[in-house]
């Protein structure tokens, strides 16, 4: 527990430390947490770079995003099946849940058919969007917050370091 807790501390120390405006911090990490959701293994840090890019947002803050995000690691087979099923229920007209997926039926060649890959990527990367925009415009909100208070923080102390007074 006590490595975890180092591992978010010491993320999130980096993030609050970056120089750059809050918003583009707040908006690299909500774009890092947002990624770190999708089933794109691999891929994830690399979207998430190219997304902060395009929106012109902290693309360092997107790394750290989709890192913070590799937390639950351990909970990804739980998390993925949870948004697996809820892409399965919003793509499914009328809507229902997914049937018991018992993935010993499959053969280790039938993993990258492009059925299974369809019937499966797609789900999941829709449910992925359902759980991750909710929590990214959360994460947005909290590290914008954070930042400037940090950054606020930093700004005062150095102005008491040279003699100078900010507050009038």
């Amino acid at each position: 527990m006590k490595k975890w807790v180092r591992f978010l501390n010491t993320h999130w120390h980096h993030l609050v430390q970056l120089h750059d405006t809050p918003h583009s911090i707040a908006g690299g990490a909500a774009i890092g947490i947002f990624f770190g959701f999708t089933p794109f293994f691999g891929l994830k840090t690399l979207f998430g770079i190219g997304v902060a890019w395009g929106f012109r947002c902290s693309r360092v803050a997107a790394a750290i995003g989709v890192t913070l995000h590799d937390v639950i690691l351990p909970l990804m087979p739980v998390l993925l099946r949870i948004e697996y099923g809820i892409g399965y229920w919003i793509l499914n007209h009328p809507h229902r849940w997914p049937a018991k997926f018992h993935i010993e039926h499959l053969k280790i060649h039938e993993w990258f058919h492009s059925k299974v890959l369809i019937h499966v990527i797609w789900p999941t990367f829709i449910g992925s969007v359902v759980i991750g925009l909710p929590l990214a415009m959360l994460a947005f909100w909290l590290t914008l917050r954070i930042v400037k208070r940090a950054q606020h923080r930093r700004t005062s102390a150095d102005a008491a370091a040279l003699g100078l007074d900010l507050e009038k």
